[in-house]
C-alpha cells in the first residue's frame, strides 16, 4: 500500500495547509484511523481516515482573510527598493468603514499574513492577503482555476484580430496560454479575465499584440469583487463570502 507524508494528505484533502498540519500533528490534534498522530513526517496510508481535534478546528476558524484595495507603487509581497508591502497597509485606521465583517482588529491578525497570489507594482486593485493556508492553495495552488478579473486601459488601436490574438493566440515563454476571456468596453478599455497568474501577464499579453497597457486593476478574484472597497483600504472576507464560484 502506498503511504505519504501525513501532512502532505491532509493539505491534498483541504484540510489545511502542510505547515499548518505540521503544527496540528506537532501539538497532537491530529488522528489517523482514531489513533492520535504527533510524529512529524510520519506517514500513512492514502485512505486513512484523518480527523482533526476540535481545538485544530477553532484555530483553523479563528485565521483571517483580508481583502485590500491595493494602489500603484505598493508591492504585494516582500519590501523592494524602499516600497512598501501591501501588509503594511493593514491598520485599524485603514479598515473600510463600510466593512460588515464583526471581526475586531488584533494586532495576531498581522502574524503569518501574506499575499494569495500577486499584483505588480505599476497596478492596483484588489489583493488578498490570508492567513488560511486552504484558501492560499485554492487562489495559486497548481490546480486552481479561479477566475481573476480585470480592467485595463490600452493605447493602440483594439482591432478584432487583436483580440482574438489575446483570447487564445498567445505564447509566453514558449508556453501557449490559457484561453481569457477578453471583452472590447470601448476603444481604450478591456476586460480581461484570466484563469492563470503569469509573471506580469497582462502586459506582456498586449504587448505582444501590439498594444500598450495604461493602466491596470484587478476587480474580482471569483465570487469576490473588489465593488466600493476605496483605494488603500481593506476589509475582512465576510462569513458569506467564498471565491469558488
Amino acid at each position: 500500500m502506498e503511504k505519504v507524508r501525513l501532512s502532505k494528505l491532509m493539505s491534498e484533502r483541504g484540510l489545511c495547509s502542510r505547515r499548518e498540519a505540521d503544527q496540528y500533528i506537532a501539538a497532537g490534534l491530529v488522528r489517523v484511523d482514531g489513533e492520535i498522530i504527533s510524529t512529524l513526517g510520519t506517514r500513512v496510508g492514502r485512505n486513512s481516515e484523518i480527523t482533526l481535534d476540535p481545538e485544530a478546528r477553532r484555530q483553523s476558524r479563528r485565521k483571517v482573510t483580508i481583502l485590500l484595495n491595493k494602489p500603484i507603487g505598493v508591492v504585494s509581497g516582500s519590501p523592494e527598493d524602499g516600497y512598501r508591502p501591501a501588509v503594511d497597509l493593514i491598520a485599524p485606521s485603514s479598515r473600510y468603514r463600510g466593512d460588515r465583517s464583526p471581526a475586531r482588529f488584533s494586532p495576531s491578525h498581522l502574524a503569518g499574513l501574506a499575499p494569495a497570489g500577486r499584483l505588480d507594482i505599476d497596478s492596483q486593485g484588489l489583493l488578498v492577503l490570508t492567513q488560511d493556508g486552504r484558501i492560499a492553495k485554492l487562489l495559486i495552488g497548481p490546480a486552481s482555476g479561479i477566475e481573476k478579473e480585470y480592467l485595463v486601459r490600452v493605447r493602440g488601436p483594439v482591432t478584432n484580430d487583436r483580440l482574438d490574438r489575446l483570447r487564445h493566440g498567445i505564447e509566453l515563454d514558449g508556453r501557449r496560454l490559457k484561453r481569457a476571456g477578453v471583452d472590447r468596453i470601448n476603444d481604450r478599455q478591456l476586460r480581461i479575465t484570466l484563469t492563470e497568474g503569469r509573471k506580469r501577464q497582462i502586459r506582456r499579453m498586449c504587448a505582444e499584440v501590439g498594444l500598450e497597457v495604461e493602466a491596470l486593476k484587478r476587480v474580482r478574484i471569483g465570487g469576490v469583487r473588489l465593488g466600493s472597497l476605496p483605494q488603500g483600504r481593506w476589509r475582512y472576507l465576510g462569513p458569506g463570502e467564498s471565491f469558488s464560484t
